[in-house]
């Protein structure tokens, strides 16, 4: 008998994937992370991950499977490691993926470090991918989940080869459909409950309040100006805007008009065609690969820029500065810096970087 972490975030999801674990005969506690304090970002209500109905949703599973149940306070690893790190990234110019850096920093960061402060021997979430050891190459491969609608390795590309040795993902092999009905079936009072679309602390959907509450300071107005420096007006200030936005402009032109890049060092947007969206390649850092030690070597890949992009075909290599370079067969619309770029073999994750730079 082994001992599991379940990380319960009050969803059906983690609440599903806690009763396949124990139903697997392993000894489990369920485990709810509370993240973040709403003053820490202007927040005035409770919302998803820390909110009382969710813990208390998570404690009934548990209560109900027999299981211990903790709430691990993980606010300063949170504030530091990611809603520092978005910040960071919107005043830069740049449009982040925290979920991204929540998985890497706190489910699969601080969530194993507890796990091994109490002797445990795995962590589960109900994340949608799989994990697979691979005995011919010795190394543990990460696979996207079986419902290609719900999959979710593309934000789990992080995941270092000694994380993904502690880690189960029971949902991989299964539907969001399958998983609703074993959760009625088990009666779990989460068993309706809507999936959360938001970032969980950005619940309605404005970073803008978000960075500003953090900062303490309102964001400086700046130029709109077209790819020759021409200016076409103001604008409100650059972390309202992301590459490819043409809603919320708020700008008179003859013509349809979106966000082609944003220069933060002259706190200027720049403004073009939708034709001026479309990049060939891009260079990416932070890399980490998973199904191999380098790209020395170019290799055909499939890559997805952004979650709910459709991966497209590509050639992905590392430069000598370990720097991550794809180029697209066909020019790929919105490339963003800040988001992530994830290579895919087949149904395997290759790896993945942040994209600091586009290429033609």
């Amino acid at each position: 008998m082994e001992r599991a972490i379940i990380a319960m975030s009050g969803g059906v999801d983690s609440s599903v994937a806690a009763l396949l674990t124990k139903q697997a005969g392993d000894e489990c506690i369920g485990v709810t992370m509370k993240l973040y304090h709403n003053e820490d970002v202007g927040v005035e209500r409770q919302t998803a991950c820390c909110s009382l109905d969710d813990v208390e949703d998570a404690r009934a599973v548990c209560r109900r499977l027999g299981m211990r149940f903790y709430v691990f306070n993980f606010t300063d690893c949170f504030k530091e490691t990611v809603i520092g790190r978005f910040v960071d990234a919107y005043l830069h110019g740049r449009t982040p993926n925290p979920c991204i850096d929540c998985n890497g920093y706190l489910k699969f960061g601080k969530l194993l470090q507890r796990m091994r402060e109490l002797q445990m021997d795995y962590v589960v979430t109900g994340h949608y991918a799989r994990v697979e050891y691979e005995e011919l190459s010795g190394r543990y491969l990460l696979k996207k989940g079986l419902d290609e609608s719900k999959d979710q390795s593309y934000v789990l590309y992080m995941l270092t080869q000694e994380q993904l040795a502690h880690i189960r993902l029971p949902l991989g092999e299964l539907t969001k459909d399958e998983v609703r009905r074993i959760a009625r079936e088990n009666d779990f009072v989460n068993a309706g409950k809507r999936d959360s679309q938001d970032i969980c602390f950005v619940p309605d959907g404005d970073y803008a309040k978000v960075i500003e509450a953090v900062t303490g300071e309102i964001s400086r107005p700046g130029e709109f100006v077209d790819r020759t420096g021409k200016v076409l007006g103001q604008h409100e200030g650059i972390i309202h805007y992301t590459i490819g936005q043409r809603r919320g402009l708020r700008l008179a032109a003859g013509e349809r008009m979106y966000v082609t890049d944003i220069s933060p060092d002259d706190n200027r947007v720049v403004l073009g065609r939708n034709e001026d969206l479309f990049h060939t390649g891009l260079v990416a850092e932070q890399v980490n690969l998973i199904a191999c030690d380098s790209l020395a070597e170019p290799m055909r890949v499939m890559a997805k820029i952004r979650y709910r992009h459709r991966e497209q075909p590509a050639i992905a290599w590392q430069a000598a500065d370990g720097g991550l370079h794809v180029r697209f067969d066909e020019p790929q619309r919105a490339v963003t810096k800040g988001q992530a770029v994830v290579l895919y073999d087949g149904d395997s994750v290759v790896g993945g970087g942040v994209i600091c730079g586009i290429e033609d």
